[in-house]
């Protein structure tokens, strides 16, 4: 019997996160915390309060994440140049070096994905999954909004 579609999207999920924790042993990050990095590649030096929106946490966990990152020597806290009561926090060099070389990956990895796919079936494929993103995104959404039962 073929898997469900639900059923390869988890084995996908899971292949990832495998992934990702290979690729991270022994350097002291966690997904949490390199997805942290990322947004600070991507939206540049911010303020903890920032980043606590923009990846979705709390500001208390977002201090844990910053102070965890901070030790490791991935990012630093500076004074805010217009709020005196801000702190900024971005990459140190070393972290813009591992998130120039993760983007690098990133793109590989891409391009291996895609190489899977027949060409002529790719805008298909990419049609698909953004349909699917999109829906998941409104049940999320909407499971949210109606408490922990969820909608579908």
């Amino acid at each position: 019997m073929e898997p469900l579609f639900v059923d390869r999207l988890l084995q996908i999920t899971d292949l990832f996160q495998r992934d990702m924790a290979r690729a991270f042993e022994g350097t002291g990050l966690t997904t949490a915390r390199v997805h942290l990095l990322w947004v600070l590649q991507h939206a540049g030096p911010s303020t903890q309060q920032s980043l606590a929106r923009l990846c979705e946490v709390s500001p208390r966990n977002i201090t844990g994440l910053v102070d965890a990152l901070e030790k490791s020597g991935h990012v630093r806290r500076s004074a805010h140049p217009t709020d005196r009561r801000a702190v900024l926090v971005e990459l140190t060099p070393t972290a813009v070096e591992t998130m120039t070389r993760m983007q690098e990956e990133h793109e590989q990895l891409n391009a291996t994905l895609l190489s899977a796919i027949d060409p002529t079936d790719r805008p298909a494929v990419e049609r698909g999954l953004s349909a699917v993103v999109a829906h998941l995104e409104s049940l999320v959404t909407a499971a949210g909004a109606t408490g922990p039962e969820g909608a579908r």
